[in-house]
Parts: C-alpha cells; sequence; structure tokens
C-alpha cells in the first residue's frame, strides 16, 4: 500500500491539547500534521488560571473577560462571595480561542487540515496509517490516509482515536454538560442573589439544577455562558438551563448558540497504545473533578504527550509514551483525587450542598483554593490555616456545627 505522505506526528483534534501538541513538535523542525474537525465548539465556562496565561504564553487579546470574584449559590440561595484578592481569572471564548491556538501551530510550521477522522490501519512496514473524511470533500464517504511514524488523539471526550487503539477507553464515565451563549446585559448595581456582575462567575450548587455537579453563569464580555453539568441520566439539562435563565432575569437576553458535550470524570489509567499513539487532553480524560476545569489541564495534556512523541522520536524507545502520564499525575494526580473525594461526597444532596458553599464563607478556605486554582500548587505555607480547615470539616462532616455558622476571620 503506498502513500506518498509520510508525517513524524499526525496530531488529531485541534483544541487546546492538539493545538499545543502541534506547534511544540513543530517547533522542534517536526513534520506535524494537525487533523481538525471544523464546526465543533466546545460548550466550556472558558476559565484560564494565570499559571496557564503564563506558561503558555496566551496573549491579553485573547482573554474576553477578566474575572475577580466568584459566587457560590446554596440551595437555600444563600449565597457566599469569593473575591480574588489581587488577581484575576482570564475567560476565553472557545470558538476564536481554539482557532488562534490552532493558527499558531500553523505558524510554528505545522500544516492542518479540516477532516473526520475515521481510523487507523497499518502499512505492510508496520506504519500507522491515518484515515480521514477531508471536509472539502463533496462525496461525503470519500477518504484520504497519510503514514505517521506517531499519533496523538486529541479528539475530545467521546475519542474514537481512544476508543479504537487504548485499553479501557470505552468506559470511561462522563458528566453531559450543556450551556446556552446569549448575549450579555447589562451590569446591574447592588447585593442581590441576581445581579449581573460581568467580573464574577455565579456557580449553583443546587440539586434542582443539578442533581450530582453544579451548574453557572460565566460572563465572556459581550457574551455569556449558562450551563449545567449532570452525570444522571434521563435529567433534562435544557430545562435546568431554562429554569436558571428564568429565576437570574437572562430568559430576556438574546440566545446566541447552544452546545452540548460529555466532560470525562476521570484520567484513563492508560493514555498510550505501547507503540506509537498516545492520547491528551479530555481524550486522555484530563478534566478536574469537583471544578470541571480542562483548558489548563488539556494545555498541560498537549504539551506532555508533545514531549512523549519528541522522544519517541528521537530514541525509538516506545516506552517514552507512558512518560505523558506519569508526568501528569504527578504533577496533578493529587489534586485530582481531592477534588473527587469532594465531588463524591459534598455533591451528593441538598443537605451536603448548603453545608459545602457555607464552608467557603471561610477566609482560610477561600484564601488557600485562590492560591490552588491560580497558581496549581497545593499551598503547604500554612499550616495553621490547614489544620483550622481540616477541624472545620471534620466538625461539618460529623453535624456538630451548622451550616453558616461564621468561622474565626484570619490567615496565617
Amino acid at each position: 500500500m503506498a502513500h506518498s505522505e509520510t508525517y513524524d506526528v499526525v496530531v488529531v483534534g485541534g483544541g487546546p491539547a492538539g493545538a499545543t501538541a502541534a506547534t511544540d513538535l513543530a517547533k522542534r523542525n517536526r513534520k506535524v500534521l494537525l487533523l481538525d474537525r471544523p464546526g465543533r465548539i466546545k460548550p466550556c465556562g472558558g476559565a484560564i488560571p494565570p499559571k496557564a496565561i503564563e506558561e503558555f504564553e496566551i496573549p491579553d487579546e485573547q482573554l474576553v473577560a477578566k474575572i475577580s470574584s466568584a459566587r457560590m449559590v446554596a440551595p437555600s440561595d444563600r449565597h457566599v462571595d469569593m473575591p480574588i484578592n489581587g488577581g484575576y481569572v482570564g475567560m476565553v471564548d472557545r470558538e476564536p480561542f481554539d482557532e488562534w491556538l490552532r493558527e499558531r501551530a500553523a505558524s510554528a510550521g505545522a500544516e492542518r487540515r479540516n477532516g473526520t477522522f475515521t481510523r487507523i490501519l497499518r502499512d505492510t512496514d508496520g506504519t500507522a496509517l491515518v484515515e480521514f473524511r477531508p471536509a472539502e470533500a463533496s462525496d461525503r464517504s470519500a477518504t484520504e490516509t497519510v503514514r505517521a511514524r506517531t499519533v496523538i488523539g486529541a479528539d475530545g471526550a467521546m475519542s474514537s482515536v481512544a476508543k479504537q487503539c487504548v485499553p479501557g477507553a470505552k468506559e470511561l464515565p462522563h458528566v453531559a454538560a450543556y450551556h446556552e451563549i446569549v448575549r450579555s446585559p447589562a451590569p446591574t448595581s447592588g447585593k442581590g442573589l441576581h445581579d449581573f456582575d460581568p467580573t464574577r462567575c455565579d456557580v449553583y450548587y443546587q440539586g434542582k439544577l443539578s442533581p450530582d455537579f453544579y451548574a453557572w453563569i460565566f460572563p465572556h464580555g459581550d457574551t455569556t455562558s449558562i450551563g449545567v453539568g449532570t452525570e444522571l441520566k434521563g435529567f433534562s439539562l435544557h430545562d435546568a438551563v431554562d429554569q436558571l435563565r428564568k429565576e437570574t432575569g437572562l430568559d430576556q437576553c438574546e440566545t446566541l448558540r447552544r452546545e452540548g458535550a460529555p466532560i470525562p470524570l476521570h484520567p484513563l489509567k492508560k493514555w498510550d497504545n505501547d507503540r506509537d499513539l498516545v492520547l491528551a487532553g479530555d481524550a486522555a480524560g484530563v478534566v478536574a473533578p469537583a471544578s470541571g476545569e480542562g483548558i489548563y489541564y488539556a494545555l498541560v495534556g498537549g504539551r506532555l504527550a508533545g514531549d512523549a512523541v519528541e522522544e519517541l522520536l528521537a530514541t525509538g524507545n516506545t516506552k517514552a509514551l507512558a512518560s505523558a502520564r506519569k508526568r501528569f499525575m504527578k504533577a496533578h494526580g493529587r489534586v485530582f483525587w481531592i477534588l473527587g473525594i469532594m465531588q463524591r461526597f459534598w455533591y451528593k444532596s441538598d443537605k451536603r450542598r448548603e453545608r459545602f458553599v457555607s464552608l467557603c464563607d471561610d477566609p482560610d478556605i477561600q484564601h488557600l483554593t485562590w492560591e490552588a486554582y491560580m497558581h496549581k500548587r497545593l499551598v503547604r505555607a500554612k499550616p495553621a490555616a490547614h489544620l483550622r480547615i481540616f477541624l472545620k470539616d471534620m466538625a461539618h462532616l460529623l453535624g456538630i456545627v451548622s451550616p453558616w455558622q461564621k468561622a474565626e476571620r484570619r490567615i496565617d
């Protein structure tokens, strides 16, 4: 079987993970094909922390808003405002942001093609043959095939690459996410529950809106994302968003588009095929439990996949592929474990959600939460604060204190 084009790496999927991997490998003078399915926009809150902006050189013009606080809303409608003292969270619109990432890869030397991945075959010498349907083909059944020394699967949560090539990928659990993008209303003044602040993200921990995850209102400058996620089958995401919009007055805003997609809940136990392929981003399951944060971890996963492929290409050692997951879990596995426990416990019922939001009123928890989120590290330098948080958590877990009992306001 003869094929004229042979690439060092074919990257399937042009989101943050795939585009980052393609950029890094092209900068290393590798022959890269970035294959992306056009027209798809992932439903996403769009938040990226300062660590991502710095580490992946995201220019300020890609930020459509800068968030300076978060509001956590309990089942009782009581709420906690969590200001970010001296910092901000950047917000991006995934449609132009992802395209900018793909263009950055092209500027670095990657070749771009629009098409839909279909399968991986093997040439007579064992080289991977990546088959896809070109977007520009008039015959929708027509396919093209390219040779690839290595492949990076970054084609999302229901990754076709992963399901075909990596053991265990078919069993990856998911949260179903849905959001509606609306034209942002004018800011409203006051401290009421449903005032609109373009510099604040609102997160609703209410079983009526999500029985096991949360709902959100995230401003994106001229537009706003209103969404919800759940793992519960049969729960109506559309109805939940309708209800949230009506309760907040955002049903009066113009709806620009509606989008839905699965969000993976856990990193896969294996990201490679022991030969010439590795996964990255949602395809590898790297979305943080409890928070649903995925952009930063996709960027990191794409970089680590690129590093692993580069090592394989340079040395021929197929064990290099496993380094992507090992390095990711060493850096972020503990955080994912803690967040997973949080989600399984605190999101289980409205009674527990009420306690969870009341805990967020604690200044120690607010400080350490923002430190961990903004800079992607667990803060170890405040043992007294950690001890106080542990004691407060235990008091709530055991029911010794009531929700909303005021905490002593101090941070060491």
